[in-house]
């Protein structure tokens, strides 16, 4: 672990490689798993302000999952996340025809109906962020699911945190990021 500004980083964002391989996983990580996405106090409100022009990209399940649980809900912990379909996938996850998942709110963003790309927390995959009241804890999540995305990164040479460049630099801004990429050159 090391400290850059307000964060303490695990050196596995810089050792481990990652790219994401749809094409094996079929977005797995949008299904899979016990809750939904975590989601920023922030993000709250925008999930709310956006949902009318969402809504038109996303699933009869996922807008009835919406509408009966809210565009957020809070978990047992007090922390917020995207609802869930019966406990499955994603309210927000939208399905192509080869079946692999995508994201209602990515889709509603790249029409041009919004400007908000999605939850930072998705963008971040397979970056989490914890935040504490001191500093915020930036971690590397393995998850069996993409181990076909470890493959893929490590053929290709692609350190997690170039991987998710784009949104570690929406998260932390362009200081923060350089001041990884130093602390990488050093490694």
């Amino acid at each position: 672990m090391f400290q850059l500004g307000k964060t303490i980083v695990s050196e596995d964002i810089i050792e481990k490689d990652f790219v994401c391989n749809l094409s094996a996983c079929k977005g797995a990580c949008c299904i899979e798993g016990e809750a939904g996405a975590p989601v920023t106090p922030e993000e709250i409100d925008i999930l709310k302000e956006i949902y009318p022009k969402v809504k038109p990209f996303l699933r009869p399940e996922g807008v009835a999952s919406i509408e009966k649980q809210g565009t957020h809900i809070e978990s047992d912990l007090g922390e917020f996340e995207t609802p869930l379909v019966e406990g499955k996938e994603c309210a927000y996850v939208t399905f192509s025809e080869n079946g692999t998942a995508g994201c209602g709110i990515e889709d509603a963003y790249n029409a041009g109906k919004i400007d908000f790309q999605k939850p930072v927390s998705c963008h971040l995959y397979p970056v989490r962020v914890q935040e504490y009241s001191e500093f915020a804890a930036v971690n590397y999540h393995r998850w069996p699911i993409c181990d076909d995305a470890c493959t893929l990164g490590k053929e290709l040479q692609v350190p997690v945190y170039k991987f998710v460049k784009t949104a570690l630099i929406r998260k932390f801004g362009e200081n923060w990021y350089a001041e990884l990429e130093k602390v990488a050159s050093q490694m």
